[in-house]
């Protein structure tokens, strides 16, 4: 707690902000060692100038209000998470302006390195809401963190998603820790902090105003390797989170939209302007190639031990009589003996879940 207090002073101070902040730390390694340093060896430090130096020096941190906050720590059980910690995610700490210290509810695991972020209108409609969980399933399949910002339409359909999937997801939040936004996400929360983290820069009992969300959206685009974007209006704030991708040098996707829908302006905007363009999970993981390195496959291995073992006995007996020469559906019908809406409903569980592929004419084969 003692070393706690001085991160938490260290923001306080005038002039030191989340890029400063980073700069000191690297240079002297913790807050405390920070505001011990003389004033030559403070201006060493790039960007740091006489003033802050002076701010530094004079600075007399708020005991009750630090002290109140680390009460508020130890009596919730929730983690301050530090850019000195091995747990910090590296991904974000990566970024030109990491936040000093998270606030966590679930933790962080190493796989998280693996995230994928999926944002997109808080008014989704319903292909919207459908793209979305399917994309997330499919991502969650593969191994793959899911991030967004837990707020309601398509976000809280990606954190969803994701978990009924079995898979992980992280949720960054623009209001404190302890203040549920929006209020019916409540249950959902407690969903995530047990398949994944909960996480603010904010202190507690910080309300979510809306000076707050785009320095949020800076974390979910950190914290992930690639950032969707699933319907967005021409004025959405997945926009900004989309421009802080882009200025970390992080890939980003777009789903299109019906040109016709006020919900696709913004995302269709953002494939005309250079986003890649995607259709499903296979997309996302085709461009991040080059920085998954040897673990895609892996990622593939594991797609292919689900897609097959995770079979209702229904699905197992049309699986077993599809090859890897394509056959007509049709076929597989008389094949199954089943009928063919029956068959045709199963088989799009099957290509949901990674174990066929659906070609031209009503063909399928094995995927894996």
């Amino acid at each position: 707690m003692d070393e706690l207090y001085h991160w938490l002073a260290l923001s306080d101070v005038p002039g030191i902000g989340r890029v400063f902040y980073k700069r000191l730390i690297e240079a002297f390694g913790s807050p405390e060692a920070v505001f011990s340093a003389s004033p030559p060896e403070l201006k060493d430090v790039e960007g740091i100038s006489d003033k802050i130096i002076k701010e530094l020096k004079n600075f007399k941190p708020d005991d009750k209000k630090i002290n109140n906050e680390l009460i508020k720590l130890k009596d919730s059980g929730i983690r301050l998470i530090t850019l000195n910690d091995n747990d910090y995610p590296q991904n974000l700490k990566s970024i030109y302006d990491p936040p000093p210290y998270l606030y966590v509810k679930g933790g962080f695991k190493n796989e998280d390195r693996l995230s994928v972020a999926i944002i997109g209108s808080r008014s989704a409609t319903n292909y919207g809401r459908q793209i979305t969980e399917t994309i997330s399933k499919e991502l969650s399949s593969l191994g793959i963190t899911i991030v967004s910002g837990m707020a309601r339409g398509i976000d809280s359909f990606a954190h969803q998603s994701a978990l009924d999937a079995g898979g992980r997801t992280i949720a960054v939040l623009g209001c404190g820790i302890d203040v549920v936004y929006p209020p019916e996400n409540k249950g959902l929360m407690a969903r995530i902090k047990e398949a994944g983290a909960v996480v603010s820069e904010f202190p507690f009992c910080t309300l979510p105003e809306a000076a707050n969300f785009p320095q949020r959206n800076r974390i979910i685009s950190g914290l992930s390797l690639g950032t969707v974007v699933i319907e967005a209006s021409d004025d959405s704030g997945s926009l900004i989170t989309a421009n802080c991708a882009l200025e970390q040098g992080r890939e980003l996707f777009a789903v299109p939209g019906n040109i016709t829908s006020r919900m696709s302006k913004g995302s269709n905007s953002l494939i005309k302007k250079g986003a890649k363009l995607i259709n499903s999970a296979d997309d996302i993981i085709e461009e991040l190639i080059p920085r998954l390195k040897g673990e895609l496959k892996d990622l593939r291995a594991l797609k292919n031990k689900t897609a097959i073992t995770n079979l209702s006995d229904e699905e197992r007996l049309l699986f077993d009589n599809i090859t890897l020469e394509p056959k007509h559906i049709d076929k597989l019908t008389i094949e199954s003996k089943m009928p063919a809406s029956k068959a045709s409903a199963l088989l799009l569980n099957l290509e949901l879940k990674g174990a066929v592929k659906r070609l031209s004419g009503n063909m399928f084969i094995r995927s894996c």
